[in-house]
């Protein structure tokens, strides 16, 4: 299996590439201030909420876009079928993972996640510019075709809550329900079991080992031949889960709506502790 990551010295070394600076931050500032600072030569804005996400709505905060409308994003940011895309954020690749995510979900083939995002780069001694490709991008050829990676609706990650294993990405304390800073309801999909996205990496922002990975799914009860999936506030936070899972070696699917989807209909059951 091809590894989902890249390290920045192999980054460096790719001659045709896009490049993809995909920071944010729940709350602001926006991430784009932090590209102007300085950004991977190269590297283009992706925009979260623009570029990766449909309007907020009963979908919830990060609802999937429709393959129309990310196709045109990504032809903006000048993604092509048949180049390599590399994405990165500042964040552990917490924010990266979805657009790693969403350009697997809508058919591309070839894209990689900088393992330890803008500080790994740094740290190897590689450059970064204040320079913004001119607004004359060539645009890219991107063709959206849908489901190339697998998806949950709300039934569905309720039904593998116990038939198979949903992760919950949030922090340990908002699946107890004890916090709950940004949806109007706290606690968890009723038989999902916690496993924050914090216990992915190490404390350098960079994924553990496969084999790491493994044992830890592994005790959370994922498996070969168990079905698993993912969600956490808004479908964010899960991307991170599934990209884990995939160096693990270990499927899985993403509820896109994740908890602010699950909230949105009064009539869903909500557990806590």
């Amino acid at each position: 299996m091809t590894s989902p990551l890249i390290t920045p010295a192999a980054l460096d070394a790719l001659d045709d590439v896009t490049v993809l600076d995909v920071r944010w931050r729940l709350g602001g500032p926006p991430g784009v201030e932090s590209y102007r600072e300085g950004h991977i030569p190269g590297a283009v804005y992706c925009d979260l909420d623009r570029d990766l996400a449909a309007p907020p709505g009963e979908g919830g905060r990060h609802p999937l876009p429709e393959a129309g409308a990310f196709q045109s994003a990504m032809r903006r940011l000048g993604v092509s079928n048949g180049r390599p895309v590399v994405v990165y954020d500042d964040t552990a690749s917490t924010v990266a993972a979805r657009a790693w995510w969403a350009l697997r979900y809508f058919g591309h083939q070839d894209v990689r996640v900088l393992d330890g995002g803008l500080p790994a780069w740094t740290e190897a001694g590689l450059p970064t510019t204040k320079d913004v490709p001119a607004s004359g991008l060539a645009e890219g050829d991107f063709t959206a075709r849908p489901g190339g990676m697998p998806a949950l609706t709300a039934d569905e990650a309720a039904a593998l809550a116990t038939q198979g294993v949903l992760l919950d990405a949030r922090a340990a304390e908002r699946y107890r329900g004890e916090v709950e800073p940004v949806d109007p309801v706290a606690g968890h999909v009723p038989g999902a079991v916690s496993a924050p996205t914090t216990e992915n990496v190490g404390p350098d922002g960079r994924f553990l080992a496969p084999a790491a990975l493994r044992d830890r799914f592994t005790g959370l009860g994922v498996g070969e031949g168990v079905p698993a999936g993912a969600y956490c506030g808004s479908g964010v936070m899960a991307a991170h889960e599934v990209l884990a899972l995939e160096v693990a070696g270990l499927p899985a699917a993403l509820y896109v709506g994740s908890w602010s989807n699950w909230v949105a209909d009064p009539t869903r059951p909500v557990a806590t502790g």
